[in-house]
């Protein structure tokens, strides 16, 4: 950990293109997505629809198809797109040097759903 972000392991381990996740004790599972153009998100591992597993969806620009209804998620701003109206908490992060980095207030203490 580095102040107030949580060390997650090296970028390499999320191929472009898909997600991971981090399971966190006491808290919802968390999603990190890798974009094609290398741009990395992390939301709550859940669907605002029916709570499906964001990080099984097919990750397409910065957007995450929900693999059970096909439910088009902002990457960005976890927000629902098109007629569909929800939303997911994101978790901020960021990359350094090759590491990511989840804000570690975002994810330590939030309380599952």
């Amino acid at each position: 950990m580095i102040g107030d972000w949580l060390d997650i392991g090296h970028v390499d381990q999320i191929t472009p293109g898909t997600a991971r996740t981090l399971p966190v004790v006491g808290s919802d599972e968390i999603a990190v997505f890798r974009t094609l153009k290398n741009e990395f998100y992390a939301l709550v591992n859940k669907c605002p629809h029916k709570q499906g597993p964001l990080s099984q969806g097919i990750v397409h620009g910065n957007v995450v198809t929900c693999p059970l209804h096909n439910w088009n998620i902002s990457l960005k701003t976890g927000e629902a797109l098109g007629e569909d109206n929800g939303c997911v908490p994101t978790v901020p992060m960021k990359v350094d040097a090759g590491r990511m980095y989840l804000l570690r207030s975002a994810v330590v203490g939030r309380r599952a759903a």
